[in-house]
């Protein structure tokens, strides 16, 4: 269930479904790069202005599931205008800056996104644009991004399924919602 907090500033509605911490699993794969399993953890926050924090961190990992080594890092904020358009800036620990430009589908939550700038510093790699998709599924947090270089056309290079994160406080949160419960637990069911 989607709540909306009561102190989200009225613009960011749509863009609920987005907020919480998430974390899941996912491949990357792009020609000059190892191809590899990864792990994510992603946060999208607010503070009751109006645009949403957003952060993500990734890490390869071997095939039992472990953390092997950092895989990228970014941070950023979105925005969604009244028109449903939605503007993004991030900052990639690569030394890349991108404004990303997009639109929020119409009757379900799902974000095409494509890159309009892209400044990068004389320590990244190449880079020219990419294109992202996100999309709430069953309750999971999933999305496809592609990138494309001077020497590799647009093509998809990472995706991931994220789960909801619940913290220790928000079950309790929950438990205190639910009022008296039967002492035997069966008779919650009957």
């Amino acid at each position: 269930m989607i709540e909306i907090p009561s102190d989200l500033h009225p613009d960011l509605v749509p863009l609920v479904w987005l907020l919480g911490n998430w974390a899941g699993a996912g491949v990357t794969d792009f020609p000059g790069s190892e191809k590899a399993n990864f792990g994510q953890e992603v946060s999208f926050s607010h503070d009751g202005r109006d645009f949403i924090e957003y952060r993500s961190n990734t890490w390869v990992l071997d095939a039992e599931g472990n953390k092997v080594k950092p895989l990228e890092s970014e941070s950023g904020y979105w925005r969604i205008g009244k028109d449903r358009k939605v503007e993004v800036v991030m900052v990639r620990d690569t030394g890349v800056v991108e404004i990303w430009y997009g639109e929020l589908a119409d009757q379900k939550p799902q974000i095409d996104l494509v890159t309009d700038a892209v400044a990068r510093t004389a320590a990244s790699g190449p880079y020219t644009g990419g294109k992202r998709l996100y999309g709430y599924v069953k309750s999971d947090l999933m999305w496809v991004g592609e990138k494309q270089t001077p020497e590799v056309p647009l093509r998809p290079y990472m995706s991931a399924q994220l789960k909801k994160v619940v913290s220790p406080e928000e079950v309790a949160e929950m438990a205190r919602g639910l009022g008296d419960l039967p002492d035997d637990g069966i008779a919650f069911f009957k």
